[in-house]
């Protein structure tokens, strides 16, 4: 996919603009916010879940190697093949070969960000290899050639007449005069269209939101269907995750599952979650005759041994993004590139670099929202103001912000220098505001005061009032 995270700021001001867009991104606080609201409620040890799932990623993360060693153990002795990519390009290679040995013409797909994340389908279709999406929020975007504006509702962005326009623009075959009013037929329409593309496909691809050490298994959990039959009905699945998807027993996963669903769609489970243990055995009545592991690296393994290696317990239940104001506000493709709102803002300068991706850690109001609602306690606000003070050590901010902060630092290592310069400040900035309480402009930061106004200072700074509680207080 084409990477655009280097023009966030317009991609941005391009999304505020966009009405369907900003009727569309009302459903955010419905669907998700609110439903998580009252799933948590209804489960009090919840907090207590969420500290046991961090433990058991910290702990994986510490022995990943371990994890993933017998992780291929238990596949192979299941009959299954597991496979490690280092790069994009290499888990593309491998799919492909796989797809070329079983003479694969169709693919069905379910839903999977890795997938996004290399690239599969525009290079599957480059090697006349038809991938087909079978989650229906993918399959819209398909139609539409975009990319999942958010991680578990990739076609949050549309309204559903922009869906019913795809629809009929892409299914001609069928009347015009059909009634496509409600969601529901909709949904309908979408089943009788992909039913025979399942039954045809030579290859199933699909994600992982765990894969279990102990037992070889891999795990999908969705609100549809279409993940099992994208598993059962090819002569090959090909699941492709990346390495931080270990997870050491099935027991463990049971805890984590408490907190996704709940955190994700403010459900107690998924409609589906489906276990996956190798190909088809002897008296099986249904499965794939080959079973495929592509275990995805891509950057992570320098994650692990540097201060973002929190942002690898991510679950991608998305709860920080429907909780986040910024994405609330401009959705998921003003980010430019996968995966979008907070956690975007953390894993996209690592994986394509912060001097392209660094405006999205910037974006952040670090409100902390986006930690709080983490079922893995992610210190998102921490990690994306590591990328701040990475992307100020090269030099890739502006000359204003380096130049602004450096005579801050200046007067911040003189304290009486300090004092005497924001007692003056305080006075020009209130004498501007003329009693009015803000200011519409202000001295270096025409970026902040061009789309909103600052409020102006009022009574004394915070170290005089600081030094007069000290003398009353002693």
């Amino acid at each position: 996919m084409e990477i655009r995270s280097e023009t966030f700021k317009q991609n941005a001001r391009d999304a505020l603009a966009d009405e369907h867009l900003q009727r569309a991104l009302g459903n955010v606080r419905v669907g998700f916010i609110e439903k998580r609201a009252k799933a948590v409620a209804e489960l009090p040890e919840f907090d207590a879940i969420r500290d046991m799932a961090r433990d058991i990623k910290n702990h994986t993360l510490a022995h990943l190697d371990l994890y993933l060693e017998a992780h291929e153990d238990r596949v192979r002795a299941s009959g299954g093949a597991v496979h490690y990519a280092e790069t994009a390009a290499s888990a593309r290679d491998v799919i492909l070969s796989i797809c070329h040995r079983v003479g694969a013409k169709t693919v069905t797909k379910g839903k999977s960000m890795i997938a996004e994340e290399i690239g599969l389908n525009d290079f599957l279709e480059e090697n006349d290899v038809t991938p087909i999406e079978t989650d229906l929020g993918e399959y819209i975007i398909q139609l539409r050639h975009e990319t999942p504006s958010h991680i578990i509702a990739p076609a949050i962005h549309l309204t559903k007449d922009q869906v019913e326009k795809s629809f009929r623009h892409a299914h001609t075959d069928l009347p015009d005069d059909r009634d496509l009013s409600e969601p529901v037929e909709l949904l309908g329409e979408a089943r009788l269209i992909l039913r025979e593309k399942f039954l045809a496909a030579d290859v199933g691809i699909t994600g992982a939101n765990f894969l279990v050490a102990e037992t070889g298994t891999s795990v999908i959990v969705t609100n549809e269907g279409n993940g099992d039959l994208t598993q059962i009905l090819p002569r090959v699945h090909i699941v492709v995750a990346s390495i931080e998807k270990i997870v050491p027993t099935l027991n463990d996963v049971s805890e984590i599952l408490r907190v996704l669903a709940r955190s994700a769609t403010g459900q107690d489970l998924s409609v589906y979650t489906t276990f996956s243990t190798g190909p088809r055995r002897p008296g099986d009545p249904d499965g794939p005759d080959e079973y495929h592991v592509v275990i995805l690296d891509n950057g992570r393994s320098e994650m692990l041994g540097s201060e973002f290696r929190d942002a690898l317990r991510c679950i991608r239940c998305g709860a920080c993004m429907n909780h986040c104001p910024v994405y609330q506000s401009i959705g998921g493709h003003a980010y430019g590139w996968v995966y979008p709102g907070p956690i975007g803002a953390v894993l996209t300068p690592e994986f394509i670099g912060v001097d392209q991706a660094g405006n999205l850690p910037n974006a952040s109001t670090f409100c902390g929202r986006c930690e709080e609602v983490c079922p893995m306690r992610i210190p998102l606000p921490n990690l994306m103001r590591h990328w701040r003070e990475k992307e100020f050590e090269r030099h890739l901010s502006p000359a204003t912000v380096r130049t602004g902060l450096g005579v801050w630092a200046f007067f911040a290592k003189r304290p009486r220098l300090y004092q005497w310069a924001t007692r003056l400040a305080m006075r020009v900035l209130a004498n501007r505001a003329f009693g009015r309480g803000r200011l519409s402009s202000l001295p270096l930061a025409g970026g902040w005061t061009k789309y909103r106004e600052f409020p102006a200072p009022e009574g004394k700074t915070f170290q005089a009032q600081w030094a007069e509680y000290q003398r009353h207080a002693s």
